[in-house]
């Protein structure tokens, strides 16, 4: 079974307040193990990115406004994630931003029925413990000192580990 760790950087946190997608990255699973086919692009989003989404993320209007426009990967973003379940550390967020990207160029939303959400899982295993990315990484002792800042393949590439323990694997040694 062919998965898709997926994590989104965004302007901001409402998609009701406007904001846009600046970056999406994913990893392909084949039975939980990382392959080397990756998607990852920047975006431009035409607008401002909001002052706390610059502190989470790092990613200044001048760098985002040279990076093409979600409409210009958009075929190739739905060709990596087609027929794959997608994984998503808090999928409402990830999902609401893809799908209102998808709406303002006439493309169909993404449909969540083949969707896991870590953060669901991870609330169902330890209710009533942290359970954001630091956190988990913390409880499986993942190292993520690499991330100083939210990074979409960085965070994917930590889900993927902490999807592996979350599911009671143990992750595959190359």
């Amino acid at each position: 079974m062919k998965e898709v760790i997926l994590d989104t950087e965004t302007t901001g946190l409402s998609v009701q307040e406007g904001h846009r997608i600046v970056e999406i990255g994913c990893i392909e699973l084949d039975n939980l193990v990382p392959t080397k086919k990756r998607f990852h692009s920047y975006l431009n989003p035409e607008r401002k990115v909001s002052p706390k989404a610059l502190e989470v993320h790092g990613y200044t209007d001048e760098f985002l406004s040279t990076q093409k426009k979600f409409s210009d990967v958009v075929d190739e973003f739905l060709n990596f994630i087609e027929d794959k379940k997608l994984v998503i550390h808090n999928a409402e967020f990830d999902l609401s931003h893809l799908n209102n990207e998808l709406k303002l160029i006439g493309k169909k939303k993404i449909n969540n029925e083949n969707v896991v959400d870590t953060l669901l899982l991870a609330r169902d295993k330890f209710p009533g413990s942290p359970t954001s990315l630091d956190a988990l990484c913390k409880r499986y002792r993942i190292d993520n000192s690499i991330r100083t800042q939210h990074t979409a393949l960085i965070d994917c590439d930590l889900l993927a580990k902490v999807y592996i323990n979350l599911l009671d694997q143990k992750e595959p040694t190359l």
